[in-house]
């Protein structure tokens, strides 16, 4: 029997959450109390603002239902150990539609779950390869909590930063928003010692360290973090466009084509083109075009045709293929 009355409240709330409508008779009887007193706490948590809607009948039920506001949820150990571990294994694999938010939930969630479950977490997610179809480094759960952090809170953030050429540095921002791409994470953030707005790369972030120092959000330039991002990205790669034919239906490369490289056009029930235009370097697309399961031919332009033939020679000589070797 449960005495005290918010833990009892609790367990009722954590009851109702369940998809299902509780008999009066089997509430009674899984917190130990009467159904006169079940019927009481329903009307606390009404007061509360759960929207707990009752039936009528010999037993009568209960059920929770949707309302204009979502009140706090209340989760059992299993539950909210099984979120925590789906949202840490989305965030650090960039996986397309985890946005920021999802990343503010498990920066939340993280912060307040009992040191028990945390360890749980952790020791599910190191046990666990899970198969993703992004393209992006994995990155530390905890990198992107810290972030999410700071950019609710207002609070400066300062990291170390290794840039494309493997330069190192210390940076002090000013996190506005995280961006996801489906491929990777990126930071957009006033830069405090470059007195300008940078865009950072998570996975090339390591020690990131809330400073506890608040600060008043900047106006973005742009207005969007998304198109703030955009037009870096576009400054710093000069795009190609390219074109593949492949000795496959359209549908079949389609479904195992990156959306980022294109939508393939049918040529006929057993080919078809595919034309794009990339800012990855030709050796990435290369490697990408090669995962299809399926032959194509490069069309243009020359420098994937040569960054094909590269990896094909690397793959023959791995491969131990004598003749490759000697070319």
């Amino acid at each position: 029997m449960t005495t005290d009355t918010p833990a009892r409240l609790l367990t009722l709330l954590s009851l109702l959450q369940t998809p299902r409508e509780w008999p009066g008779g089997e509430l009674a009887g899984r917190l130990g109390v009467s159904r006169r007193t079940v019927r009481r706490d329903i009307d606390r948590l009404r007061e509360l603002g759960y929207p707990v809607q009752a039936t009528k009948g010999a037993d009568g039920g209960y059920r929770l239902v949707a309302g204009k506001a979502m009140p706090p949820l209340v989760l059992d150990d299993e539950e909210a150990v099984a979120i925590a571990v789906g949202l840490r294994a989305g965030a650090g694999h960039a996986v397309e539609g985890l946005d920021e938010a999802s990343v503010r939930a498990l920066a939340k969630l993280e912060q307040v779950l009992p040191g028990r479950l945390r360890h749980r977490v952790t020791t599910l997610q190191a046990a666990t390869m899970p198969l993703t179809s992004g393209d992006g480094p994995s990155i530390a759960p905890e990198t992107l909590t810290v972030m999410a952090s700071t950019v609710a809170g207002h609070e400066r953030l300062r990291f170390a930063y290794r840039a494309a050429d493997g330069t190192g540095s210390r940076r002090l921002t000013e996190p506005y928003r995280l961006v996801s791409t489906g491929r990777r994470w990126y930071l957009v953030a006033y830069d405090i010692d470059r007195d300008d707005w940078r865009t950072f790369r998570v996975d090339r972030v390591s020690e990131p360290f809330a400073t506890g120092a608040r600060f008043v959000p900047r106006e973005l330039p742009t207005g969007s973090a998304a198109e703030f991002l955009r037009q870096s990205m576009q400054r710093q790669q000069q795009s190609y466009d390219f074109e593949v034919t492949f000795a496959a239906p359209a549908d079949f490369v389609a479904a195992r084509v990156p959306k980022w490289l294109g939508t393939p056009e049918p040529l006929d029930d057993s080919s078809c083109r595919l034309r794009g235009s990339a800012g990855d370097q030709v050796q990435w697309v290369a490697f990408r075009l090669a995962m299809l399961e399926c032959d194509f031919m490069v069309r243009e332009p020359e420098e994937l045709v040569w960054a094909v033939r590269e990896l094909g020679a690397r793959l023959s000589r791995a491969a131990g293929d004598g003749n490759a070797a000697g070319a």
